[in-house]
């Protein structure tokens, strides 16, 4: 039997049962039914692991030994309770989890790779998982390949296999059966492996193998690549880490007093069980994950679809934004505004057939072409007919140009297209007044492209050694978008540089960067050839200073953002074609274009569906407002917790008797904790979020003012409660000091809640306070009706004794003191 690169075209039509025109939609979905879905398989966790998981942690196994140990010391119905909280913890996690994962499958549905394939003879976009065996696909320059196809036409066709192969040198393919038998994968010319990437050209094949059983699927089902850390975790494993030191360090020394103090064994191990429960808030993993998934549906509600859920945490911390220009900076809706011509019919020519647009389709500049030339009176569809085109060389982002080859009255034509420099480098003709034109141009911020042409006898070995005729300028105007110029200033204040980094001509691109602000008196502007004589260093530092990185090849833009990163800086990179792959796969944030290539939107960490730098700056801010939540959230259960231990300690060390008992801890974690920290997700944003300069992501979540924070806050509420429970053992009876405690406690504790909301005093703007978060409201009305529930209904279960009116004086006067010492803070401090 054959192999797949040895058959004909009609050889392969019959094995695989289709034909050039591709299936039928019907056939299309049964063949998917028979050969899967074409994706990588995921490792999916069932419902039934999920909620498992939720009690996979040290904390729940700490809390059934104790279970055991009260069930074995005969105190059942505190075993029940403490069974009925772990539970209640475990369901609460786990609809969360469910949540916040279903919320990431929509988001990884709206940034799915598209495929082009003919199905009933008719081209037609469909999600890559739904390319099936038999399909008819196309691919262009900038696509990723589906799925592994085998060629049946193609032309100018050049693949980056380096996913598959480690050389990142193209290849060149062709849709020629292969004679040999056993040719190895990287001599299959005729064959195009899923994941590589188009660089020029097109091609058309049939797809032979779809998911799993591609070349790159077989790799991938061998190695399985973990997703490195994100800086969060890094920074809360960090933590965690002096965290439990401490912990284990104050537990340690309580035991030792303990015993020396002659304290029951078993209350003793009761207490170090309470302050192990409220020193690790167990859901601050899975809070923060709430966090980061509710900002990414916001962000996609604001044309920002993120597909890298970490990346979320570093986009406030973005420090450079290395923007493209066209379509991003500018409208992208390109017209030609100006001409200058020595030869009208052949520039005419040139722009017409040293063209790859048809219509409506293709390049924005190359369409442009085309409307300027029916706008004149020019039949460019006729001239493509009579003079056909014999070899091309697709556009060569480091040449900057595009030639063809077309028979023009018996002879052959080479028609080039390209920036002017390149095409100067070329020219047997006089080309001052050219220059100086189109300098004219360019310092109006026009883009420019020169046209030439020269009879050759065959096509040209070598593109750089031929000789041409410069015959003409065209120069095209590309407004700038609206609300560019305030985003930029808007990222100025917020200490982020932008550097345009373009393919264009200096002078059109200072000309531009000058009118949307980017571009200010004492910058400087940089041309992409001049890069190589900069050591990193000097580089660098020139980079503090420029806003303009003009004729910028994809090497420039990837030494750019590698340089930036060396130093500590958090970039976030824009692009859209195939050229931008290397550097949105290294960037921080690679941010790709709606509409832009495949290639680009598949190694893009997000993907912008508004083609605009205010879009781009919006989701800086909203990647600031997410941080400052997650920060928020962080100081919120910590400061609870450690408050909850130093109270407890301090007690014991003074030979008070305990503030609480284990199972009043556990139930102040569900009313307050369990139902506040959820909420922080939908904080409103505080008003000065974009005049801060950025942080690195660490300093962003653990920073020395966040400790203090942490401490000072943990030290007012256990200092509070102490003294109310020192007050509270002489005036009343043990039972009610413990309610006191009690109750305070978890009053105290969403007292700091609402504090956490807000950075700034919460009385100086009360109205703006409460509309911060009405979330927090509804969570901490719930805890207020679980509590009342505790003290009235089933007390005898929690240790307590109901409160009369003049008691909850008490609980007030705590909570007042609260809220005004950490306001009193916030106006010091600010």
């Amino acid at each position: 039997m054959k192999d797949i690169y040895q058959l004909s075209k009609e050889e392969l039509f019959k094995r695989f049962n289709s034909s050039e025109k591709g299936l039928s939609e019907a056939e299309a979905v049964r063949r998917i039914k028979k050969y899967g879905l074409n994706q990588l398989e995921e490792q999916k966790e069932s419902v039934l692991l999920i909620f498992f998981r939720q009690f996979n942690n040290p904390l729940v196994y700490i809390l059934i030994a104790a279970m055991g140990i009260t069930v074995y010391m005969g105190d059942k119905i505190d075993a029940g309770i403490i069974g009925g909280i772990i539970l209640v913890n475990g369901l609460l996690g786990f609809f969360q989890e469910l949540k916040a994962r279903a919320s990431i499958q929509s988001l990884k549905k709206m940034t799915e790779t598209k495929a082009t394939v003919i199905r009933d003879g008719e081209e037609k976009t469909v999600p890559v998982s739904q390319v099936t065996v038999g399909d008819i696909v196309v691919v262009r320059e900038g696509d990723v390949v589906p799925a592994d196809i085998r060629l049946i036409d193609s032309s100018g066709l050049l693949v980056e296999e380096a996913v598959l192969t480690g050389e990142s040198v193209p290849v060149e393919k062709d849709f020629q059966p292969i004679d040999d038998e056993d040719v190895p994968l990287y001599r299959r010319k005729n064959v195009l492996f899923k994941g590589t990437i188009v660089v020029r050209g097109w091609g058309v094949g049939i797809v032979y193998a779809v998911g799993k059983n591609t070349e790159i699927g077989k790799i991938a089902e061998k190695i399985k690549e973990k997703a490195p850390e994100s800086p969060l975790n890094k920074a809360i494993k960090k933590f965690s880490l002096k965290w439990m030191l401490l912990l284990f360090g104050m537990l340690s020394v309580i035991l030792v007093f303990g015993i020396i103090q002659g304290r029951d064994l078993y209350k003793l191990f009761m207490l170090i069980i309470s302050e192990l429960v409220s020193a690790v808030p167990e859901g601050l993993p899975l809070v923060i994950t709430f966090v980061l998934v509710i900002g990414a549906v916001a962000l996609a509600k604001k044309k920002t679809l993120v597909k890298y859920l970490p990346a979320v945490e570093t986009l406030g911390s973005a420090t450079y934004i290395l923007s493209d220009k066209t379509g991003t900076i500018t409208e992208g809706k390109l017209k030609v505004e100006d001409t200058f011509e020595t030869d009208r019919h052949m520039l005419f020519l040139v722009s017409a057939l040293c063209n790859d647009a048809s219509g409506e389709n293709g390049d924005p500049l190359e369409v442009a072409l085309l409307k300027w030339l029916e706008n004149k009176g020019y039949d460019w569809k006729e001239a493509r007919q009579q003079y056909p085109r014999v070899w091309e060389y697709p556009f060569d982002t480091n040449l900057r140009l595009m030639a063809t080859v077309n028979i023009i009255e018996n002879s052959r034509y080479l028609l080039v297209k390209g920036a002017f420099e390149s095409l100067k480098k070329m020219a047997v003709n006089d080309t001052d007044r050219f220059e100086q034109v189109h300098d004219q141009m360019a310092e109006k911020g026009l883009r420019v492209l020169a046209f030439g042409y020269s009879v050759v006898d065959d096509v040209p070995e070598s593109i750089e050694n031929v000789k041409i005729n410069i015959v003409g300028l065209v120069g095209f105007l590309d407004p700038p978008k609206e609300g560019v110029k305030e985003a930029v200033e808007t990222a100025r204040k917020a200490g982020i540089r932008i550097i345009m980094v373009t393919g264009d001509n200096i002078k059109t691109a200072v000309a531009v960067a000058k009118k949307v602000s980017i571009y200010r008196e004492g910058d400087v502007a940089v041309h992409g050839t001049k890069l190589k004589e900069y050591s990193d260093e000097e580089l660098y530092n020139l980079l503090k200073m420029t806003s303009v990185v003009a004729r910028a090849t994809p090497e420039d833009k990837y030494r750019l953002v590698k340089l930036l990163q060396r130093n500590g800086e958090i970039v976030a990179v824009t692009g859209d074609g195939v050229n931008d792959v290397p550097a949105l796969k290294v960037a921080d944030l690679g941010i790709a274009m709606g509409s832009g290539t495949e290639a680009a939107k598949d190694v893009a960490k997000m993907i912008i569906t508004d083609n605009n730098l205010s879009v781009i700056v919006e989701a800086v801010k909203q990647g600031r407002i997410i941080a400052l939540n997650i920060r928020k959230v962080i100081y919120y259960l910590m400061s609870c917790s450690f408050g909850e231990i130093l109270l407890l300690t301090s007690s014991f060390l003074l030979k008070l008797p305990l503030p609480l008992y284990p199972i009043q801890i556990l139930w102040i974690n569900v009313v307050t904790e369990g139902v506040q920290d959820k909420t922080f997700a939908f904080n409103k944003p505080e008003e000065n979020i974009m005049d801060r300069k950025p942080e690195k992501p660490e300093k962003t979540f653990f920073d020395r003012k966040q400790l203090l924070d942490i401490l000072f806050g943990a030290s007012l509420i256990a200092f509070v409660n102490l003294l109310l429970f020192i007050y509270a053992l002489e005036a009343f009876s043990y039972e009610k000091a413990v309610t006191l405690a009690f109750t305070s406690l978890i009053a105290n504790q969403w007292i700091n809640g609402f504090q956490a909301v807000k950075s700034e005093p919460y009385l100086k703007n009360l109205k703006s306070s409460i509309k911060a978060n009405p979330y927090m409201f509804i969570g901490v009305g719930i805890g207020v009706l679980l509590q009342l529930s505790a003290l009235y209904i089933f007390p005898e279960f929690m240790y307590a004794v109901p409160l009369s009116l003049s008691d909850w004086g008490f609980v007030l006067l705590t909570s007042v003191i609260v809220f005004f010492t950490l306001e009193l803070k916030k106006l010091v401090f600010r």
